[in-house]
Parts: structure tokens; C-alpha cells; sequence
């Protein structure tokens, strides 16, 4: 019987979860077990996850169990060096030069276990089963607005607390922005036709700022892109490679330029691919703006959890989607789960 471990995040702000009640239902349906941790940060209650038929089980208590259960998680596991026996499934951004990353590697060869990366499990066309993508851009470029509002204010962003709904965080940002002289501002957005291009693009519009959407074919002669410079806001919007030019270079900062606040919601500051080359570490809830250059002003907003800000919508999408996927771990010859351990083989063996 395969046996899935739902763990408590242990993250600050972080209260996503990749598995609803519904979803663990159907997997108990299909003859798999599911254990699930206790979590008062979790946005959906354990009481129904015990309705389902799961079993419960103590918050934090992964390390201890089963050597054979797969553990399923999203964020990051606390950095304490442990070797990690088990099997799991995670976003673990490890496989693109990143030195949290290399670490994390290196807990896994020691205790011989796996990682399935979330990020790296794609169908047949090699588009990812799963992604908090659209929520990512909406919440981002959310911020990035009020990011913005504070610089209309003389003032730098203060923390940024989630929503209970998309609706209830468009009413209040509508009135804040109403409050500030931002009629001109435009936005451009890379990777305009993905799915956190679209969340971008449409939380701008929401709030009536024009978008210029970018895709494969504006980027493709390589750069440099001074068309940049010319909107308040940039939002980069994909997920960079080797082959990724540079869209916002070092000199930036100095440049003539209407470009105001990046929204950098790839998030992969210590990546050797980050085309965003003005920063050089994530930002955070408590400080969501990093302020690269005083005047005039320009801020990144670089959060790596993003969709937490709207947690119960991004949850049930990310679920969703992944499902079909989960329902399929019994079948360790299936090619989503193949090529994830492949590609976790080959990294592995480079630390």
C-alpha cells in the first residue's frame, strides 16, 4: 500500500496545503493511505481531513515516519543538516545552482532518500502537471502595487498580511490606490501568456493599469530591452534557463527611466540564470520592498510564497491540478514520478 505523509508546513506565512480533504478522500479511495499532520496554520481544518479517513498524526513528526511513506510538503524543510531517508514531494529548488539548494542535495545523498521535485513534474509536452502559477501572479503583482502606493506616499512598503478571497484583496487595493496620483503608470509582463502572466496581468487590469504583454517572441533577439525602462512596473513572469537573457541589468538603477517597482515573481535570486540583476536576495512579508535606488525611487518585490496571500483559492487549484497526478504514485514505472526521479538522479550525482 502506498502511503502519503501530508506534513505541517514550518514556515512563517505559509498555510497552502497540496492536498484538500476531498483529494485525500480519493486517494484512500484508490487504496492508498494517507497520514496527515496536525495544523492550526494549515487554511484547511485537520477535523476534515480526519472525516475523510485519514490518519492523524502529530505536527512535525515527518522525520519519524515509515521509512517507505512519501512524504508531501511544500516549502522549504528546516535547515538542520539531518540526513533524509524518505521519499519526497516538495518544491525544493535545488537543481539550478542554488546554495540552500546544494545543501539540501547533499541531506538526501546521506540518508539515501529522493526528492520529487514539484516544480520539475510535467506531462509528456513537458508543461508542468501543477502550478501555483496564476495565483502567484495575482498576489505579486498585488504587492507590487502597493509597493508602488508607498513610493507615492514617501514611504518604503510596510508588511503585506493575506486574504481571505481575490475579491476582498482587489476592494482594498482599489482603495488604496485611489488615494495616490498613479494614472500614468503602465506595466509590461514577461511571460504574458503563462499562467503567472495571466495572474499578473489580469489583478493589473483589475486595477486599471494598462499591461504590455511580453512572450517568447518579444524576448527571442536576446536583449538589451529598454522598453523596460519605460513602464513603472516590469513583472517578470517566467521560469529562467541558461538560455534566459538578462532582462533588467545591473545599470538599470541609474538609467533614465520611468520603471518604478519589479515585480520579480520567479523569485530566484541566488540562481546564476535571475535575468532580474539589480538584487540579490528575496524579500519578505515583514519587507516586502528591497529599495535598489532612492531617487528615483525603485524597489523589487521578490516574496518566494506569494500565493500564501491568497491561501485557500491557491490551495484548491494547486490540489486540483495535482490529483490526477497523486492518484498515480502507486505506479512507480509512470513517467511524471520517472522523469522527476531521473532528474533528481542526475543532480544528485554532481554534489
Amino acid at each position: 500500500m502506498t502511503h502519503l505523509w501530508l506534513r505541517a508546513e514550518q514556515r512563517a506565512n505559509e498555510t497552502r496545503t497540496g492536498l484538500t480533504p476531498e483529494g485525500a478522500a480519493q486517494l484512500i479511495a484508490a487504496g492508498m493511505k494517507v497520514s496527515v499532520e496536525e495544523s492550526d496554520s494549515r487554511v484547511l481544518p485537520t477535523a476534515a481531513y480526519k472525516q475523510a479517513g485519514c490518519e492523524i498524526v502529530p505536527a512535525h513528526s515527518w522525520p519519524d515516519a515509515p521509512r517507505d511513506a512519501v512524504i508531501f510538503g511544500l516549502k522549504e524543510l528546516p535547515e538542520d543538516g539531518t540526513p533524509l531517508p524518505h521519499t519526497h514531494i516538495m518544491f525544493g529548488h535545488a537543481y539550478k545552482g542554488q546554495a540552500s539548494g546544494q545543501k539540501l542535495l547533499q541531506r538526501f545523498k546521506a540518508g539515501g532518500g529522493t526528492l520529487l521535485d514539484l516544480e520539475y513534474l510535467t506531462d509528456d509536452n513537458g508543461r508542468r502537471v501543477a502550478a501555483f502559477g496564476y495565483w502567484a501572479g495575482f498576489a505579486g503583482a498585488a504587492v507590487a502595487v502597493k509597493c508602488r502606493i508607498a513610493q507615492l506616499r514617501g514611504e518604503v512598503c510596510g508588511p503585506v498580511q493575506p486574504f481571505p478571497d481575490a475579491e476582498a484583496l482587489k476592494a482594498a487595493l482599489a482603495e488604496e490606490l485611489a488615494e495616490v496620483d498613479a494614472a500614468e503608470d503602465r506595466a509590461l509582463v514577461i511571460g504574458a501568456l503563462g499562467r503567472v502572466g495571466r495572474g499578473a496581468t489580469d489583478l493589473c487590469e483589475a486595477m486599471g493599469i494598462p499591461v504590455t504583454g511580453w512572450d517568447m517572441k518579444e524576448t527571442a533577439h536576446g536583449g538589451p530591452f529598454p522598453e523596460i525602462l519605460d513602464h513603472a512596473y516590469f513583472f517578470n513572469c517566467i521560469l529562467a534557463n541558461a538560455e534566459t537573457p538578462p532582462f533588467v541589468r545591473p545599470d538599470a538603477p541609474e538609467a533614465d527611466r520611468a520603471l518604478r517597482v519589479i515585480g520579480d515573481i520567479a523569485c530566484d535570486p541566488d540562481s546564476a540564470f535571475n535575468p532580474v540583476q539589480v538584487y540579490d536576495r528575496a524579500t519578505t512579508w515583514e519587507a516586502p520592498a528591497l529599495r535598489v535606488h532612492e531617487d528615483p525611487p525603485l524597489d523589487v518585490m521578490a516574496i518566494d510564497n506569494l500565493p500564501s496571500m491568497l491561501p485557500l483559492e491557491s490551495s484548491e487549484d494547486f490540489a486540483a491540478q495535482l490529483l490526477d497526478t497523486l492518484l498515480t504514485l502507486p505506479e512507480r514505472e509512470n513517467p511524471v514520478w520517472q522523469r522527476a526521479r531521473d532528474l533528481y538522479a542526475e543532480h544528485v550525482a554532481k554534489v
